[in-house]
């Protein structure tokens, strides 16, 4: 996919997006020359796929491709010069740009914003599947000016905010004609969440970002031992009462209790035995 860009490289190059975009003073087009002599809308560059022609919609102005006069219309390729009444534009590729420019080693900016862990990874393959960080607060939009800035004819020149408030991302439409969409979902203002797809009209975007709280806690066992619940106190519960046994008496206590008899006693006790059946034999013989 090509661009087209000032010459001087003044300004940020914009992208050659179907179906066209145009050139000239009004601040509505993709590309704004401010010269006094340009008309509202001079040029239009139509776009189908990477075939590219110069349409002048002022005819009899000065407007040249490498040199040559331009009428009407006329063919255009990559590293093609167009000078409008002045101005210098060239059409670039990016790839071609990538491999020309050094490679400068990355210094470590002590200003430079934290990273948000946010970015933008865009779907479609006229962007080049890019992928736009995200700082705390984004303009996306046509104008050059925006901090994410889009080539598209159909794009407003501000056309919607991304904004990160304590790690969480939100879009807010700035009034765009065509409008912004969260998941299909036309939206005013929405929280955004990773792997949601913003789009802008139709420039859609997958949403790279950090997980949401609740997807980083973990389930932890407690790891409470069980045996603290063996290690209870238990109450006994109260038994229903007994009779009362009587104490048996030992043997001890038993032999205590027994007639004692000496061997006086038991002599006496023979003779009164003795007394008693001789008294019974002389009642019977008299």
């Amino acid at each position: 996919m090509l661009k087209i860009r000032f010459k001087d490289k003044k300004y940020s190059a914009v992208w050659l997006v179907e179906p066209s975009i145009s050139i000239g003073r009004d601040r509505g087009n993709p590309m704004v020359v401010s010269s006094p002599n340009i008309a509202d809308k001079h040029l239009l560059i139509e776009v189908e796929h990477e075939t590219l022609h110069l349409v002048n919609l002022v005819p009899g102005s000065q407007v040249e491709v490498n040199g040559n006069q331009v009428e009407e219309r006329c063919r255009l390729k990559a590293r093609d010069i167009i000078n409008l009444l002045g101005v210098q534009l060239e059409i670039i590729d990016p790839k071609d740009e990538s491999v020309a420019e050094p490679v400068v080693p990355k210094r470590t900016n002590p200003r430079a914003p934290k990273a948000t862990g946010w970015a933008l990874k865009a779907n479609s393959s006229a962007l080049g599947n890019r992928v736009f960080p995200l700082k705390l607060s984004n303009v996306v939009g046509r104008a050059t000016e925006c901090d994410i800035s889009l080539a598209a004819a159909h794009l407003s020149r501000r056309h919607a905010e991304l904004s990160i408030v304590e790690g969480v991302l939100y879009v807010k439409d700035l009034g765009s004609a065509n409008g912004t969409f969260l998941n299909g979902q036309p939206v005013t203002e929405a929280r955004v969440k990773r792997g949601d797809e913003l789009r802008f009209d139709t420039l859609a975007f997958g949403v790279i970002g950090p997980a949401d709280d609740i997807a980083k806690t973990t389930v932890r066992t407690t790891g409470r031992d069980n045996s603290s619940v063996r290690r209870r106190s238990y109450s006994p519960q109260p038994r229903a009462e007994e009779p009362a046994v009587q104490p048996q008496s030992s043997p001890s206590e038993a032999d205590n209790n027994r007639p004692r008899y000496g061997s006086a006693g038991l002599s006496v006790l023979v003779v009164l035995t003795l007394v008693v059946v001789a008294a019974l034999v002389f009642t019977r013989g008299g």
